[in-house]
C-alpha cells in the first residue's frame, strides 16, 4: 500500500472535455509536476500505475498521450482555484 496522498490531475485536451484522474503515484504535487514535465520534455506518454478515472473505486494503470493535451493542473483538492498549471 502506498503512503502517497491521493491527488487530482486534470488534463485539458486539444479538443473535448477535461479529464480528471485521481492518483497516488506521487508523494506530492511537486513530484507530479516534475514527472509530467519530464514526460513532456522526453516526448512520451505519462504513465500512472495507481490511478482512478472519474472517481471509480478500483485503481488502474492509465497512459496519457501528452501530445494532445493543452494544459494540466495538479491539486490535492479539486477546485477551480487550486493547483499548479503546466
Amino acid at each position: 500500500m502506498s503512503g502517497n496522498t491521493e491527488m487530482i490531475i486534470r488534463f485539458h485536451p486539444v479538443g473535448g472535455e477535461d479529464v480528471a484522474v485521481l492518483t497516488s503515484d506521487f508523494p506530492g504535487p511537486d513530484e507530479a509536476v516534475e514527472a509530467i514535465a519530464r514526460a513532456l520534455d522526453e516526448g512520451r506518454a505519462l504513465i500512472l500505475t495507481r490511478a482512478r478515472y472519474d472517481r471509480e473505486t478500483g485503481e488502474n494503470a492509465v497512459l496519457v498521450n501528452l501530445a494532445n493535451v493543452v494544459s494540466i493542473r495538479v491539486a490535492r483538492h479539486d477546485s477551480a482555484t487550486s493547483g499548479q498549471y503546466l
